[in-house]
């Protein structure tokens, strides 16, 4: 009874009038200044058969999950695997609505992230002043705009915060410093958000244009590689380890940043297995020739057979990032953002898909890039993942 007395006091009634009055007066004045901004700020054109297709305003159409409940909302099951191994792009247009997804395991993640942020601060945030307007950029649209609007069970707008009820926390709308929102983000969503932008070529290198590099980051779930090693790199450089990129991929990827449109957002996925469940994982996830060389030589000798690593198959996980690509609006920065799922082998087997992942597994040696087989260190599990996933003996 005192609730309902409060609620429909004048006093009450003035007050959240005037609440609702200032929040419009904020929605109105974001949406003029972005339109503002979009206008004088030059953005890399798209190719002409995109310009119709894709839209800036996309970015504003999203649909609210009215009765999403975080508690009972199952991760995705991603299965990206095929027979054999194709180094491509492999790239999908997805609406604005699939930027972000959240499920149950999100405040277990949450915590862990913030745990991260504050033991490993330098190896998960970092960045260089020039990013700045685009982290804002971001920062901006995901609060003020995307995760109310999306996740309105979630998340609710106030004048001057973004109200979390999951953990409780309001979130500044204006956050104090670059670094500030970085790792608010971090604290608040189950992605990493890696920001990218145009970097002219030297004169040394006697051609004209520029390449993408790593100009910020909060990465908290990195897979067998240093993110902080990467800032400042070109993406080719930062692909530098990956068998194939420079011959398969780097002149489309290269072409692909450059004529990416502001409003087409696209989404891509990639696959590996972990002897282990360390969702942070700066090594131990990769390997290169050198690397297996070194550990078939004893005393300067090739051996047959090189140590077996030890490790239980039942620890091994299928660890899937789910990629996003998009180019913002205003500042023209690329934003690439993942998010990181683990699913235990034994699911795998129990919904069917055991003997499809094996095959996929006897592809990374096929295909076009020969070399991922080595470089997902599928010469350490592969064999007694194999036959624990066909249930044959030796797999445990």
């Amino acid at each position: 009874m005192r609730d309902t007395l409060f609620h429909q006091s004048p006093l009450w009634l003035g007050i959240s009038g005037l609440l609702i009055i200032l929040l419009a007066f904020r929605t109105v004045w974001l949406r003029v200044s972005n339109s503002k901004t979009r206008s004088s700020i030059s953005v890399p054109a798209p190719r002409k058969e995109l310009q119709s297709e894709f839209s800036v305003d996309s970015y504003d159409q999203i649909d609210p999950l009215e009765e999403f409940d975080l508690d009972n909302e199952e991760p995705l099951k991603i299965r990206p695997f095929k027979d054999k191994y194709y180094l491509t792009m492999g790239i999908e247009n997805i609406a604005a609505n699939d930027l972000i997804v959240m499920d149950k395991t999100y405040l277990a993640r949450i915590n862990l992230r913030k745990h991260l942020i504050n033991t490993h601060t330098s190896d998960v945030l970092a960045y260089n002043p020039i990013i700045t307007p685009a982290v804002t950029e971001y920062y901006t649209y995901l609060l003020t705009i995307y995760l109310p609007r999306r996740f309105p069970t979630i998340y609710t707008l106030h004048p001057t915060t973004l109200f979390n009820t999951t953990t409780n926390t309001h979130i500044p709308l204006t956050p104090p410093s670059t670094a500030a929102a970085l790792r608010i983000l971090g604290e608040n969503i189950d992605t990493d958000f890696l920001f990218l932008l145009p970097t002219p070529l030297p004169p040394s290198s006697g051609k004209e244009g520029s390449k993408y590099t790593l100009q910020g980051f909060i990465t908290c779930f990195p897979s067998g590689f240093a993110t902080l090693s990467k800032l400042n790199l070109s993406l080719a450089d930062i692909h530098a380890p990956v068998p194939g990129y420079a011959e398969k991929l780097e002149r489309s990827m290269d072409k692909f940043f450059a004529a990416l449109p502001a409003g087409r957002i696209v989404r891509r996925c990639n696959w590996g297995v972990t002897t282990d469940d360390r969702l942070f994982a700066m090594s131990g996830n990769h390997m290169s020739e050198d690397e297996l060389r070194d550990r078939r030589t004893h005393n300067g000798k090739e051996e047959e057979e090189e140590e077996e690593e030890v490790f239980d198959v039942k620890d091994c996980v299928l660890r899937i990032e789910r990629q996003t690509l998009h180019r913002l609006p205003r500042t023209g920065a690329v934003v690439f953002a993942f998010k990181t799922y683990q699913y235990p082998l034994g699911d795998i087997v129990d919904e069917g898909n055991g003997e499809a992942l094996a095959k996929a597994i006897e592809g990374l040696g096929e295909g076009n890039v020969p070399g991922m087989k080595v470089y997902k260190r599928e010469v350490v599990w592969g064999e007694r993942v194999k036959r624990f996933l066909r249930g044959e003996a030796g797999g445990e």
